[in-house]
């Protein structure tokens, strides 16, 4: 009967091991030598040869000459004793490692360490290590991940709904050198040890009339795992709000819709509503996604803000451009003329539109291009910034959370991009800056960051002529679960 892998393996280890260790076990002898005997009673010249005799042949090695023949009486007796010795100390190990394979599930490599398996917490088993699924992209150049251990996620949440904000420095400003090592070590860790703790508080004490934050998350409308998330992070930022006014804005809801939601606030009616979005012409797939947050503000008692202008005009936009829409209508979605005609010439945008924004056309017509869709989607970003800016600017210490496509808010440049520019027309002394806009990307892919590898990508603008304006993806990265250790790129040591 033909034998198996295993048995051979096994076979192999037990055989070779007596002659392994008689190998071993063999003595040196008084001058230095080492020799494996071919033919008995014979030793080898001074130096290393092979010789021909009517016995056999030897290989030898010796420091001193000894005719052929002419073995010392006690060393030869040493040489058999030893022999006889080794031969069976050997055979002895040789009976006990075959005992040590001779089970059912032995194994021929399976030689278990000084600690068994039963007694290993992990059963000897690989157990991944524990990632933290939530990440702050630091503004370094280039940006990089900063983990938080999930005690520390409620505090952050915490500080944006206090109006915190996110600051948009790195950590430690200098970098540790031979010059300033000491220096950063007394100062420079306690300094980062303290932004931590504090959520990284931004607003440094800003407040009142003319100040109020806001919070963008970018999602997939239909992963069920994304709103549920987005959900979860809500309840913990709105917590510390109590009576502070809080507003949740919706991106797919057109500006007509707004008296419905606000109606459906006080009767919870969600058939009428569903008929007002798609009177609007929202479908019912996408009223179905956003149902849970309608469910969930009216549960918290958010005020909802409808951001979208109205479909029949994106159309519009997309086929004729933004000469189409009338003076009236346009001067609805864009209330800074001026600056949102100024913003497309900024250098650093037009990197954002050439990296992030133009990556998502999808021609509709032969005829589209990608001027249409640059159009539509400024108009798109500028209407939901110009109603959330609106509406908080006359609200002190505010706070508005935005629900989007992760598409509106990347690379900073969006929505999320105009707030500030907005807030400063509609107020000259508002103190809303970079800082009070706060940016997280729910469940992000390598795919929805753009990358062409499997790790996200943090930034765009790493070439030398546009290095100025590299913009990182996003403030946070905050994940369902743990995520895939390769997927996660310039991974720092979390606090």
């Amino acid at each position: 009967m033909a034998q198996t892998k295993a048995t051979r393996s096994r076979q192999g280890a037990i055989w070779c091991t007596p002659l392994f260790l008689l190998l071993l076990s063999r003595p040196l002898g008084g001058s230095v030598s080492a020799f494996v005997p071919i033919a008995r009673n014979h030793v080898a010249p001074a130096t290393t040869s092979r010789r021909q005799t009517a016995s056999g042949t030897f290989l030898s090695m010796s420091n001193k000459d000894t005719p052929a023949g002419d073995i010392p009486e006690e060393n030869a007796d040493r040489s058999a004793w030893t022999r006889r010795e080794a031969i069976r100390s050997s055979a002895s190990a040789g009976v006990a490692l075959l005992a040590f394979v001779a089970a059912e599930d032995a194994n021929a490599f399976d030689i278990p360490l000084l600690t068994p398996r039963d007694r290993i917490s992990t059963g000897g088993q690989f157990v991944p290590a524990k990632r933290s699924t939530c990440y702050l992209v630091d503004s370094t150049l280039p940006p990089t991940l900063v983990p938080f251990k999930a005690q520390r996620e409620a505090a952050i949440l915490k500080n944006l709904g206090m109006g915190s904000g996110t600051k948009k420095t790195p950590f430690i400003e200098e970098g540790i050198n031979l010059n300033n090592i000491m220096k950063k070590t007394v100062f420079g860790t306690i300094d980062m040890v303290e932004n931590v703790k504090g959520g990284m508080k931004a607003n440094d004490g800003k407040g009142g009339e003319g100040y109020a934050t806001f919070v963008f998350f970018g999602t997939d409308y239909s992963k069920p795992e994304d709103t549920n998330l987005v959900m979860g992070l809500l309840t913990d930022i709105t917590k510390p709000r109590r009576d502070a006014e809080t507003a949740l804005g919706l991106a797919f809801a057109p500006l007509s819709t707004q008296e419905s939601l606000d109606s459906y606030l006080k009767d919870g009616d969600a058939a009428i509503l569903q008929k007002a979005m798609e009177d609007a012409g929202v479908d019912s797939t996408t009223f179905a996604f956003q149902l849970p947050f309608l469910q969930y503000a009216r549960s918290k008692k958010l005020i909802l803000l409808a951001l979208s202008p109205e479909l029949v005009d994106i159309r519009s936009v997309r086929t004729n451009g933004l000469q189409s829409i009338g003076a009236e209508r346009r001067g609805k979605y864009v209330i800074d003329p001026s600056g949102f005609i100024g913003q497309t010439q900024d250098p650093k945008f037009e990197m954002y539109a050439e990296k992030s924004l133009f990556r998502d056309f999808v021609p509709l017509s032969e005829k589209d291009s990608t001027a249409d869709f640059f159009s539509e989607r400024i108009l798109v970003h500028e209407c939901a910034a110009s109603v959330v800016a609106k509406w908080a600017i006359s609200r002190p210490d505010s706070l508005v959370t935005i629900v989007a496509p992760s598409t509106d808010v990347r690379f900073m440049n969006g929505i999320n991009g105009r707030v500030p520019r907005i807030a400063k027309r509609l107020n000259p002394d508002t103190t809303i800056d970079d800082m009070a806009v706060t940016t997280i990307l729910v469940n992000p892919t390598a795919q929805s960051t753009l990358s062409q590898s499997k790790f996200l990508r943090l930034e765009i603008g790493t070439a030398p002529e546009n290095k100025s304006y590299q913009t990182k993806v996003a403030d946070y990265l905050w994940f369902t679960s743990m995520p895939k250790v390769n997927m996660l790129p310039r991974l720092m040591n979390g606090p």
